[in-house]
């Protein structure tokens, strides 16, 4: 296709959104709701899913050394952990250490500890986390096998649950912004089919004087992208400024930490108008292929 050509296809799908104010506005408002349904599902997923790593990462197991182990035998036995190939951190904390944090606990209560520091019963330990968090089963079985490991503490049930919970959030939200994508494409495509059925006369007339149909579609194409993309600016205008005001004046009462405005809106941002664009052309090529066959 000739530049003047691509050119003069832009001016008219340009020219027809101020010929058809009314159904160029109704289309607008259309792509201007579904993508701000979709950019709040979106941002919403996303800390969803933020929050939900949080969760996991601070799933740690308890690595109990058997009473009575050398110094140099805990340090074979961190060697071993450490040489497993799904172990990520591993801290040890000595009896020492474990009874001096367990007064920092009690704060006020300390009393009740006095006496232990000569006949100290808290065993020494490994504080461990698993590269992969849902790993976290199997390597408590792994490290359970190892000969000076006393005992392996984890919550399981618990931790399978938190596991299950999240699993189902993420498959949820991937489903769910899949279907509001198509939700959308619907959506638009039959807004955009009323404003092409208004003008069937045109294209069948142009039809008749022998124009191809991708001389009558190109106009329609640039028509639904510049829809799509002036649909997506409020939309993103909206996002932004409430996000920032989320993230500045909740996000301090909150229980978890919302994800930063930089690079989460942008990104956003970028999917709504590449979005807010596809839909706009495969739209307009859908509600225009009826018309054609004359």
């Amino acid at each position: 296709m000739k530049i003047s050509t691509f050119a003069r296809h832009g001016r008219e799908g340009f020219r027809n959104l101020s010929r058809n104010g009314w159904m160029t506005f109704a289309s607008i408002s259309s792509v201007t709701i579904t993508l701000l349904l979709l950019g709040v599902f979106l941002i919403l997923a996303y800390n969803v899913q933020l929050f939900s790593q949080q969760i996991e990462d601070q799933v740690e197991m308890n690595v109990l050394v058997k009473d009575g182990t050398e110094r140099a035998q805990v340090l074979e036995l961190e060697r071993q952990i450490k040489s497993l190939p799904a172990v990520g951190e591993v801290t040890f904390v000595s009896k020492e250490d474990g009874l001096q944090q367990l007064k920092e606990k009690l704060k006020d209560n300390q009393e009740l500890l006095n006496g232990l520091e000569s006949e100290n019963p808290l065993p020494d330990k490994f504080i461990v986390k698993a590269k992969n968090p849902t790993d976290t089963g199997y390597v408590a079985e792994k490290l359970s096998a190892l000969p000076l490991v006393e005992k392996v503490n984890y919550a399981k049930d618990t931790v399978e649950k938190l596991f299950s919970v999240t699993k189902f959030v993420r498959n949820s939200g991937a489903v769910f912004v899949v279907g509001l994508s198509f939700l959308a494409l619907f959506l638009i495509s039959n807004t955009i089919k009323v404003t092409i059925f208004a003008r069937r006369r045109e294209i069948e007339i142009m039809k008749l004087v022998g124009a191809t149909n991708w001389f009558i579609r190109w106009p329609f194409l640039f028509e639904g992208l510049l829809i799509g993309l002036f649909g997506s600016i409020l939309p993103i205008l909206l996002l932004g400024i409430g996000y920032d005001y989320l993230v500045r004046k909740v996000a301090g009462v909150m229980l978890f930490t919302f994800a930063p405005f930089d690079p989460l809106v942008y990104s956003v941002a970028l999917i709504l108008v590449g979005i807010g664009a596809l839909i706009g052309m495969i739209g307009s090529m859908m509600s225009i292929s009826r018309f054609l066959r004359v």
